[in-house]
């Protein structure tokens, strides 16, 4: 597992469990609410003026805890939605570097059996005899032909028929956030504008012309417009 993943469901659970906790502040504080307002009703007709005022103070103090621990509680779950997001993008790339690097070595392995062998010394031998009239083979004819593995061909096919690119084709979530120029969701190598107010926030390599993080600062095609125009 890549690292940090590993911790994700603890997480998680802390995260759940404050939650939880910050539910219960805020139904107790509701109850000290209404008992306060019912206090009120109740006595407001014997009360001096300072009197009300200090209850209604009260009542509106709890009101405000209330809506503090309501806040909270929507911080944590933000908190938790990109927490679970940022590995899911992690997952995402090391899938496509995993894809890639296992096309390369299936591509680039010499493990050929017995009969393949003669098979291509047969064939080679047939294309000089007649390449000698027709010129040079096709681009096809060169190109290596991609192995199989022992006991495996339709797992192979399949790994090496996806392409990192090819996530977008993959069914999506609908809930799933999109990013990017191309309105897409995340998958393969992303980066993040530097500026804090960027309304997208993350980019695909290939979107941005890409194919390594830049060092330093990096501000998407956009804000770089709009940097250029408050000059």
């Amino acid at each position: 597992f890549p690292a940090g993943i590993e911790n994700l469901p603890c997480e998680l659970q802390r995260n759940f469990q404050l939650m939880r906790e910050l539910d219960q502040r805020t139904e107790d504080k509701k109850a000290e609410i209404d008992s306060l307002a019912a206090e009120y009703i109740e006595s407001v007709k014997n009360m001096l003026p300072e009197e009300r005022v200090e209850h209604l103070k009260k009542i509106q103090s709890a009101y405000s805890k209330c809506k503090e621990y309501s806040d909270d509680k929507v911080q944590l779950a933000m908190q938790t939605y990109e927490m679970v997001d940022k590995h899911i993008r992690r997952l995402d790339a090391d899938l496509a570097r995993f894809e890639a690097d296992l096309k390369d070595k299936l591509e680039g392995s010499d493990l050929e059996t017995p009969g393949s062998r003669s098979l291509k010394k047969g064939r080679s031998q047939k294309d000089k005899r007649s390449s000698r009239g027709r010129g040079r083979r096709t681009s096809e004819e060169d190109t290596p032909k991609k192995k199989k593995l022992k006991g495996g061909s339709e797992f192979a096919d399949t790994i090496l028929s996806v392409h990192p690119s090819d996530v977008l084709d993959m069914p999506v979530d609908p809930n799933e956030p999109t990013y990017c120029l191309c309105h897409q969701v995340s998958y393969g190598e992303m980066i993040g504008c530097d500026n804090p107010d960027c309304p997208i926030e993350w980019f695909h390599f290939a979107c941005v012309d890409l194919t390594t993080k830049p060092k330093g600062k990096w501000f998407c095609p956009r804000c770089v417009q709009e940097r250029k125009k408050k000059k």
